[in-house]
């Protein structure tokens, strides 16, 4: 499983000019599964990012979670993480698990999330063509990945 978290100050997701998911301040969590992944995966990733510190304590230092400032998390399913470029120059997606397996361990990701934060965790919707608008906050950017755990 693969992410890239963005520290926001807002975000929203659209879908066909309807808004799907939105949140204020918290993390914007794009999120990508492969066949392989286990729900071992998805409990290390949301715990990880429940307690990840990148908000500002008052000192102006980040070590505050989301949990700690009381934020929100937006999760959207992005298969494109598990892009290769190896070959040419169109990208391959071969490593990301087909819909029929993404779309499962995505509910379980979120379901994860709203466990952590005890509070529901707005989405994207799978598979759609989205719109997804932010304002970065930083701007902070982090990718994870539970196979490589750094």
């Amino acid at each position: 499983m693969r992410v890239i978290v963005q520290r926001v100050a807002e975000a929203r997701v659209e879908v066909e000019g309807r808004v799907s998911g939105v949140i204020g301040s918290g993390l914007l969590v794009f999120a990508g599964f492969e066949a392989g992944d286990a729900d071992s995966d998805l409990a290390w990733m949301a715990a990880k990012l429940a307690r990840l510190r990148i908000f500002a304590d008052a000192a102006g230092v980040m070590n505050r979670s989301v949990v700690d400032t009381a934020g929100e998390i937006l999760a959207v399913s992005q298969f494109t993480l598990f892009a290769s470029t190896r070959k040419g120059n169109r990208p391959s997606w071969s490593r990301a698990a087909p819909p029929e397996l993404a779309q499962p361990l995505f509910e379980r990701f979120v379901a994860q999330l709203e466990q952590a934060l005890q509070r529901r965790v707005p989405t994207g919707v799978f598979g759609a063509d989205m719109r997804v608008h932010l304002v970065n906050d930083g701007p902070v950017t982090i990718s994870l990945d539970s196979r490589q755990p750094e």
